[in-house]
């Protein structure tokens, strides 16, 4: 290094340092919600069979090769979206909190998050058209899926007998198709909506329309189960 007269040194001849490059640290569970999410739309935009994976690679801004390295192949990722998308639909049946309130209180807190679960998690209509096409060809390799419901179900029987024994409700209710009936009630009017919407002469997805068939949804399940 040289100097200049008074000992300081010339900038010229000074050897300057490159910032280290910026490590990004790769968040795999983060990459997978994100494919996931990509996914989700593209499935329940497209269907099955209309969905591409180069799309959700797309949709996610990611790497084709991290979509088969986390799933395997499009099957797996539909498989894996529709696991997580039942889950999601469990969660909001609120069972598990409603268990030990009063029979009617139960009822109606299922009825409510059972069609506010639809309105807010519209994909999951798209989805299950899709898969109802497909007769439910994917989701039977699911061991997840097959007996998420079990829990649910349990939890309808046992508050049909509490409700029953309280003398609220009627005796000999089948807890599977009064679960039917519940979802039936929300999911037509909702996978229908745009159709219902012209044919009828209204907008169906306005707040006060939708709590209208809320309590309407409420009101007829709940007086059927009177005695």
């Amino acid at each position: 290094m040289s100097l200049t007269h008074g000992g300081v040194p010339k900038v010229s001849a000074m050897k300057t340092r490159r910032a280290a490059p910026k490590i990004i640290a790769r968040d795999p569970l983060a990459t997978k919600a994100r494919i996931l999410d990509a996914a989700t739309s593209e499935f329940a935009s497209r269907g099955y069979d209309g969905a591409r994976v180069d799309a959700v690679v797309k949709r996610a801004r990611c790497n084709i090769n991290l979509v088969y390295h986390y799933f395997g192949n499009k099957e797996k990722l539909f498989i894996a979206v529709m696991e997580r998308a039942y889950g999601n639909i469990r969660a909001h049946h609120k069972d598990m909190e409603l268990r030990h309130a009063e029979p009617e209180e139960a009822m109606r807190g299922l009825i409510v998050s059972t069609f506010r679960m639809f309105v807010n998690s519209p994909d999951a209509i798209g989805l299950l058209v899709s898969e109802n096409i497909h007769r439910a060809r994917h989701i039977k390799n699911s061991q997840l899926i097959v007996s998420m419901y079990d829990a649910l179900l349990d939890f309808i029987r046992e508050t049909l007998d509490r409700g029953a024994a309280k003398g609220v409700f009627r005796r000999g209710v089948d807890a599977t198709d009064l679960f039917i009936s519940i979802n039936a009630e929300g999911y037509f009017y909702l996978s229908n909506r745009h159709t219902l919407g012209v044919i009828l002469h209204q907008d169906f997805m306005t707040e006060e329309r939708l709590h209208q068939r809320e309590t309407f949804i409420t009101e007829v399940i709940m007086g059927f189960l009177r005695p």
